[in-house]
C-alpha cells in the first residue's frame, strides 16, 4: 500500500521533521522514506514524506514554491528568531504606524539577499550551526539570494503581524520575521508558522490520523 508514494502531513507542533518520519515509518511499517524539505519544531503544516523509490522525487519537491502563513512579534527579539528561546530587547512597538509596517513590507519582494539563522541546520565545517549557536559561538553565515513572490501583511494588533507568504526554496522565515523587525527599529521575531503548501501539494483533504499525524497518500 505504501510502496513507492508521496504522503502528505501535517507536522504538529513540537515535532521535528525527523520525529514524524520516525513515527509514520514505525506506524505504516514504511521500509525507506525521507522527508523533502524540514521544518523547524516551532512550526506545523506540510511536509512531504516521500517512500522507496519516490525518494528520488525529493529534491524536485525541495526545489518548489513554498507558502506560509503565521505571526510576527514586533517589539522584542529572540537568538532563535522564533519562540525556542526566551525574548530579549524587549520594546515598545506602539508608535508603530501601519505605513512604517507597509513600507518596510515592500523592501522584501522580489530577489533579495538574506543570511540565514545562527540556529539553523546549515553545515559549518561539518556541524550543524544551530548546536554551534546553542553553546555561544558567534557565526558569520553568508547571505543568500532568495525570491519573495507574495508578501501580504494584517495588523492584528499593536505587536503583532499576521502574515502570508510565498517563496523560493531555502528562505527563511525567521529571517524575514528578525529582518523585518530591524527596518522598524524594534526588533521582531517569528511568533507562529504555519506551511500550507509545497508547489502543488497543499493540506488539502488530509483525511487520515494515526497517533497527532494528519496524512493522505497519493
Amino acid at each position: 500500500m505504501f510502496t513507492d508514494k508521496i504522503i502528505l502531513t501535517d507536522k504538529p507542533l513540537n515535532w521535528t521533521s525527523t520525529d514524524v518520519v520516525r513515527f509514520l515509518k514505525k506506524s505504516l511499517s514504511l521500509t525507506k522514506v525521507g522527508h523533502a524539505g524540514s521544518l523547524d519544531p516551532r512550526a506545523t503544516g506540510l511536509l512531504i514524506l516521500c517512500t522507496d523509490r519516490m525518494t528520488k522525487q525529493i529534491n524536485n519537491f525541495m526545489d518548489s514554491e513554498k507558502e506560509y502563513q503565521g505571526i510576527i512579534r514586533i517589539g522584542a527579539k529572540t537568538r532563535s528568531f522564533d519562540t525556542e528561546t526566551e525574548e530579549e530587547e524587549i520594546r515598545d512597538a506602539s508608535g508603530i504606524t501601519d505605513e512604517m509596517i507597509e513600507n518596510a513590507r515592500k523592501t522584501f519582494l522580489g530577489e533579495i539577499q538574506q543570511v540565514p539563522p545562527m540556529h539553523s541546520a546549515i553545515k559549518l565545517n561539518g556541524r550543524p550551526a544551530y548546536k554551534l549557536a546553542r553553546k555561544g559561538t558567534m557565526l558569520d553565515l553568508k547571505a543568500r539570494k532568495v525570491t519573495i513572490k507574495v508578501f501580504d501583511i494584517k495588523r492584528l494588533n499593536s505587536d503583532e503581524i499576521y502574515f502570508s507568504i510565498i517563496c523560493s526554496k531555502g528562505t527563511y522565515i525567521r529571517s524575514i520575521a528578525n529582518d523585518l523587525g530591524e527596518k522598524l527599529g524594534v526588533g521582531g521575531y517569528l511568533k507562529e508558522l504555519r506551511r500550507i503548501r509545497i508547489g502543488e501539494y497543499d493540506l488539502n483533504n488530509l483525511d487520515k490520523k494515526i497517533g497527532e499525524i494528519n496524512y493522505n497518500v497519493l
